[in-house]
């Protein structure tokens, strides 16, 4: 089975790697809108958006597309455009819950298969001072919330309540069960 991530993501190549799986990765070009409103609709969406982008030139492989936003207090986070906002967002996160949806889609056009859903993780920033979320600041410019739990130097989550791995962007558990029932069908 040819095995396609849909993602250049340096942190969703890594998790699917110590997964023990083979595959090979071919960034989706798909502009990553969505007229979705409400998180789980919009990371879902977005996912099958991705995968169907790269299935469409690649109809016998199965194709896993993926997509993570933050949202806090009403609102959708996803990159920070610039250092700015990387502020901005750092600064309404700070000390706050928040929680991290990753949408997970996995299929394959020639069988006509295709599975879907959505992970969900709770986060707790730790309160920093202006200094330090100055400090933080466009350090992670190409995560959602622009921060990086998986970074040793980061110290912007205190607690995680769900998947760490969502956390990072790739639901590993989420994944392995979907892709199983994927099998399956």
């Amino acid at each position: 089975m040819r095995l396609i991530l849909a993602s250049k993501s340096p942190r969703r190549i890594e998790l699917l790697k110590k997964m023990g799986k083979e595959f090979e990765i071919v960034p989706s070009q798909s502009p990553e809108h969505t007229d979705y409103k409400r998180p789980a609709q919009r990371v879902k969406d977005l996912a099958v958006k991705k995968a169907f982008d790269v299935a469409k030139k690649y109809p016998g492989a199965v194709v896993i597309g993926a997509d993570t936003l933050v949202y806090c207090k009403g609102e959708v986070i996803g990159k920070p455009k610039d250092k700015k906002d990387a502020l901005r967002i750092l600064n309404k996160l700070n000390g706050s819950w928040q929680s991290v949806y990753t949408g997970v889609c996995v299929m394959c056009l020639d069988e006509q298969k295709m599975l879907f859903g959505h992970d969900v993780s709770k986060c707790k920033a730790r309160k920093l001072s202006a200094a330090e979320l100055t400090q933080l600041a466009g350090k992670h410019m190409d995560k959602a919330g622009a921060y990086a739990v998986q970074d040793d130097d980061d110290k912007f989550i205190e607690k995680i309540v769900g998947s760490r791995t969502n956390v990072v962007g790739f639901p590993v558990e989420f994944f392995e069960k979907l892709f199983k029932e994927f099998l399956a069908l």
